[in-house]
């Protein structure tokens, strides 16, 4: 895709340092799109960004986005909130600022500046699904008490902001429900399930394992998932969402971790350990509102992936 001078945009991603905010920005500047990239870096990393600040068509923020944001801009991803038990767990009361209050002061700024808004939300609103797999229909299966709340319930409540602005004032929105995503640039540090495999896989082990193994997963690399929500955002204004983006694959934790200490060359025991409180045992998205209406489906495979994330997380360690 090439992008003309008239057609560029300066495009605000929140969370830009992160994970996925990085890769996200990467992409646009490819599209040659002007990037404003802002994070407080509680969990982002300069790291994932060093690469583009020589770019003039980038810029980085350090902001907070529980605090009100005056830039202009012609789209808005909101992508900003710790993303891993281990971080939204650091401070529940923030994370659940940073998605409520966050998402307050990110529409008031697509409302003042009438541009469209897309919200990174996620398939931790199903909870501990009673169907499987998860449709957007399904209203989920959430604790609103537990130690798992300030994530899941701060993102339902981001999504019902997101629908009030639309059917308040017509504010155009997308809303993605982002499954499992793994690739470079994931903190080693995260406690989700692939970061924690590989980096201990490399680091000697042993990998560990919460519960009996069985629990599954579906896996979506990074760069799929990205395709899918720059196809949300530039999809029909009909297309609000909310749409799964994630891979439909499943695989339990026991295959892996296999493939994982197949990949490393690593041989290691598996410790396994009794399941956290309202960890679900399976998570699946159904995909065919992605398919239908934006023409997504992820390509990369399991192995294919976890091959990049095990080089990337070798250099990072060998580096420091």
């Amino acid at each position: 895709m090439t992008t003309t001078y008239d057609s560029r945009k300066r495009i605000l991603v929140t969370g830009g340092a992160g994970f996925l905010g990085s890769h996200l920005c990467d992409r646009l500047l490819e599209q040659g799109h002007e990037v404003l990239c802002l994070d407080n870096l509680f969990t982002g990393s300069k790291r994932n960004i060093e690469h583009l600040l020589g770019n003039t068509r980038f810029e980085f923020l350090r902001h907070d986005v529980t605090f009100p944001l005056y830039v202009e801009v012609d789209e808005i991803y909101n992508l900003a909130c710790p993303a891993s038990p281990v971080h939204y767990q650091h401070d529940p009361i923030q994370t659940t600022k940073t998605s409520v209050h966050g998402a307050i002061n990110m529409l008031g700024l697509a409302k003042r500046l009438k541009c469209k808004i897309l919200q990174a939300s996620t398939s931790e609103v199903y909870g501990d699904p009673a169907i499987h797999p998860q449709r957007e229909e399904y209203w989920g299966n959430v604790n609103p008490i537990g130690i798992r709340s300030c994530y899941d319930e701060g993102k339902r409540c981001a999504e019902t902001l997101f629908f009030d602005y639309h059917r308040q004032i017509g504010l155009q929105i997308k809303v993605a429900r982002i499954f499992n995503t793994y690739g470079p640039r994931m903190h080693p540090s995260d406690g989700r399930v692939v970061s924690n495999f590989v980096t201990q896989a490399l680091t000697g082990g042993p990998i560990t394992i919460f519960g009996d193994g069985t629990q599954t997963r579906s896996f979506c690399y990074v760069d799929d998932l990205i395709d899918g929500i720059i196809k949300l955002m530039n999809s029909e204004d009909d297309v609000t969402g909310p749409v799964n983006l994630g891979n439909p694959v499943e695989f339990s934790m026991n295959e892996l971790a296999n493939t994982v200490l197949r990949l490393t060359g690593v041989e290691t025991s598996i410790d396994y350990k009794p399941l956290p409180d309202d960890d679900p045992k399976q998570r699946r998205p159904d995909i065919t509102l992605a398919k239908n209406v934006l023409g997504w489906n992820p390509q990369i495979q399991l192995e294919e992936g976890l091959h990049s994330t095990v080089c990337y997380f070798q250099e990072l360690l060998r580096t420091g």
